[in-house]
């Protein structure tokens, strides 16, 4: 089978997570999206059957981040959004005959066996598996087999689009509902979810450093 290589886009760090503005100053959420990147690269690093991961991003905190995991660093196309990060690397892969594992920066419960999981999934013949967000709105991993096998379209209701895409692209989908890649961290509502569940996660460690609580 095709090698799979994992993709993270990654936004502004320094400006990010503008709808968590409610519950956490700037420089706190600049600080958390960091913490959330590190625990999924952890992830990432520690799961079989990756051939490697790549971050598309122009952001230096994240490219120093991602230098101490030995991740790949790409700009190509980072400054055209979560797709147009993604759909770039997407045809990049395929031009080498490499599948794409995709996934957010902002999913920190994440954990090597969920990557493994996904990966299975492929292994046992699908060749495109989604992992749904936890509303069964957002699509928080793809693995596409090729990489461009389906095209892509990321957003807060990409999830059932993702599903048709597959389908008229004559590929069955594979719909894999995980928790810990199931919750990305948006929202205020996002982030008392994640809190209420406990973790040691460097995100957890952080929130409860500046003491960030669950309700």
């Amino acid at each position: 089978m095709s090698a799979i290589w994992a993709v993270v886009p990654v936004k502004d760090t320094s400006n990010a997570k503008q709808r968590l503005a409610a519950a956490l100053p700037q420089a706190q959420r600049s600080a958390l999206a960091l913490a959330m990147l590190e625990d999924v690269l952890e992830a990432l690093a520690g799961a079989r059957g990756l051939a490697g991961i790549t971050i598309v991003t122009i952001d230096p905190a994240a490219r120093e981040l991602a230098q101490r995991y030995g991740t790949q660093i790409s700009t190509e196309h980072a400054t055209e959004g979560h797709t147009g990060a993604v759909m770039g690397a997407a045809r990049s892969l395929a031009a080498c005959g490499d599948a794409m594992l995709t996934i957010p920066g902002d999913v920190p419960l994440v954990t090597a066996a969920e990557i493994e999981q996904v990966i299975g999934a492929h292994r046992r013949g699908h060749r495109f598996v989604i992992v749904p967000a936890r509303d069964e709105l957002g699509s928080n991993t793809i693995l596409a087999a090729p990489a461009d096998a389906v095209p892509l379209r990321f957003g807060d209701n990409s999830f059932f689009p993702h599903l048709a895409a597959a389908r008229a692209c004559g590929i069955e989908p594979a719909v894999l509902p995980l928790p810990g890649i199931g919750l990305d961290i948006d929202t205020p509502e996002d982030l008392a979810a994640f809190l209420a569940r406990p973790s040691r996660t460097r995100a957890r460690a952080l929130l409860d450093r500046v003491g960030v609580r669950a309700a």
